[in-house]
């Protein structure tokens, strides 16, 4: 799929996909608006890469115009990233009452967002209609139909998201039917269905769509919250009466309860009706994803999570112990290997040498079909995550682990003989961070002492300093996001502190970790494996 204005190129995706089956996800606008989320630009980034590996068709970005940040994103992501799989999607809402489209300042954003896809909302609950937009059914009517023949005429695929479409169905089900009908007309692509308030179970939803789809001929789409906890059941009750356009949201985050989760209806897609919608090996990928997501907007993946979560396919012992010794089938609904987890028996830990397998490759680190080398792997992956590691959004951490398998011993590009950060609080209410790093590099002892905002950024500052004259390299490197973690203390009011830091160097970006007593310690580990991982990107040959 292409369009017609020029400066879409790196955001048009693949233009091969079958077009017969959308999947698309709104993680970075609707899951969004889940409480306790806050994404910044990097991370809505970040979130746009891991959904485009996982080979999702749309990815919907956010309001262009209506806020500084997802003005920025756009911006950003068409600079930025180049998309394999998917396009990206600007959503905004259809014209002023009383207004033309091609005058409507937000329509304009639309535009410039440069998005080649774009998702309207309209309202098609007579109610709101009248008392949220003040006008009358029959100005909606010509703000959908105005909205989406503009767009189209300039080049844009438009979707049309019917907010409030299920309760506005059973208020005057005639008028729920023209706005679907009018926005097919006008050349909207897909029209979503929108159980906007998430209180429809699937028989409903089903009934619903297989009788709007007879009577309007629009190709329909649906968008389920769950409220009543069947999200996930609405949307497949959909596609079972005909939808061919699923939104979902990664882990189902979102507004109250949350949103369809991308997870389990991609997963029943592909192995329960038998639907190819993602690339070829990427529903393997799953399990890494949805835990990397997670880690990006700092919220603990859910242990219990269907196909994802570390317990999905983990047996107690007793009666499903000695069935699974037989044939792990017995109790398990699929492999999990398909979907990148692994089956686990809570009495001893069963290792995951295909994600491990399968890592390797995409890293570019040859194991060699070693079993042993996996295996050492596996178990160090468990040892350190059980201190409170975690690989899965951490994946230069991860490719230094791999490396020190395979090469048998750790790159080592300098050696840290000790490090310390100083706090001064001062009687004028004022602070100072200062911290003093001693190292060995090329043979030569260098200590450094820098400031910083902090006492992280008084380390790194200090490394840069130590480190940049040795390995000019370095300069190009920066810290570009920097999250903690609190995990759950073992011993009263003792807790493990894990640190997550994202850098850069200006051709892209990666993460790594660390995990100590306490947050300083815990920000050194992840800092040293982040210049360490700069120096092998660069191709500097290690000093031992």
């Amino acid at each position: 799929m292409t369009t017609e204005n020029g400066g879409h190129g790196q955001n048009a995706g693949r233009d091969d996909r079958d077009d017969s089956f959308h999947v698309f996800d709104t993680t970075l606008r609707d899951g969004a608006q889940r409480e306790g989320i806050n994404l910044t630009v990097a991370d809505k980034l970040a979130i746009a890469r891991y959904l485009d590996d996982f080979g999702v068709g749309f990815i919907e970005g956010g309001w262009p115009g209506a806020n500084p940040r997802d003005t920025e994103f756009f911006a950003r992501a068409r600079e930025e990233i180049a998309f394999k799989n998917a396009q990206l999607v600007a959503f905004g809402a259809t014209r002023r009452a009383g207004g033309s489209a091609a005058e409507d300042p937000q329509v304009k954003a639309l535009l410039e967002s440069g998005a080649p896809v774009i998702t309207l909302v309209a309202k098609s609950h007579d109610r709101h209609v009248e008392l949220a937009l003040r006008t009358t059914l029959e100005e909606n009517l010509e703000m959908v139909r105005d909205t989406v023949s503009h767009l189209c005429s300039q080049g844009r695929r438009v979707f049309v998201d019917c907010e409030h479409f299920f309760d506005g169905y059973k208020a005057n089900p005639t008028y729920a039917k023209d706005v679907v009908r009018t926005a097919h007309e006008a050349g909207a692509d897909v029209v979503i269905l929108c159980d906007t308030n998430g209180g429809m179970l699937p028989a409903q939803v089903q009934a619903v769509v297989a009788t709007v789809l007879a009577d309007t001929g629009a190709r329909l789409g649906i968008h389920a919250q769950d409220d009543t906890g069947c999200a996930v059941a609405n949307t497949l009750a959909a596609v079972d009466a005909g939808a061919t356009h699923v939104q979902c949201t990664a882990n189902g985050y979102g507004e109250r309860v949350g949103n369809a989760n991308l997870f389990p209806v991609v997963a029943a897609l592909e192995l329960k009706y038998g639907k190819t919608v993602l690339p070829e090996g990427a529903l393997a990928e799953m399990t890494r994803i949805s835990h990397a997501i997670a880690e990006v907007v700092n919220l603990t993946p859910s242990t219990h999570q269907p196909y994802v979560g570390v317990s999905a396919f983990a047996h107690k012992a007793g009666l499903h112990a000695s069935a699974i010794k037989v044939d792990p089938d017995l109790y398990q609904h699929i492999d999990p290997e398909r979907v990148g987890n692994t089956m686990r028996m809570l009495v001893s830990d069963m290792a995951g040498r295909a994600s491990i397998e399968l890592k390797g490759k995409e890293l570019g680190v040859d194991l060699g079909g070693d079993r042993a080398l996996v295996a050492r792997v596996v178990e160090r992956v468990k040892e350190r995550e059980l201190k409170g590691y975690t690989y899965e959004a951490a994946d230069a951490s991860f490719e230094l682990l791999l490396r020190e398998e395979v090469e048998g011993r750790p790159r080592r590009y300098y050696r840290t003989e000790s490090w310390r950060a100083i706090v001064e609080d001062r009687p004028d209410g004022t602070h100072a961070n200062e911290a003093t790093v001693k190292l060995w590099a090329k043979g030569e002892r260098i200590v450094a002492t820098a400031e910083g905002n902090g006492p992280v950024n008084a380390l790194d500052r200090a490394m840069r300093v130590a480190l940049e004259r040795i390995h000019p390299q370095l300069a190009q490197v920066e810290l570009t996001d920097y999250k903690v973690r609190i995990l759950e203390g073992r011993h009263g009011t003792e807790s493990t502190t894990r640190v997550l830091v994202t850098s850069s160097d200006g051709n892209g970006e990666w993460r790594t970790v660390g995990v100590g007593t306490n947050v300083i310690a815990a920000s050194w580990q992840a800092l040293e494996d982040a210049y360490t991982y700069g120096l092998l990107r660069a191709g500097v040959e290690p000093a031992e």
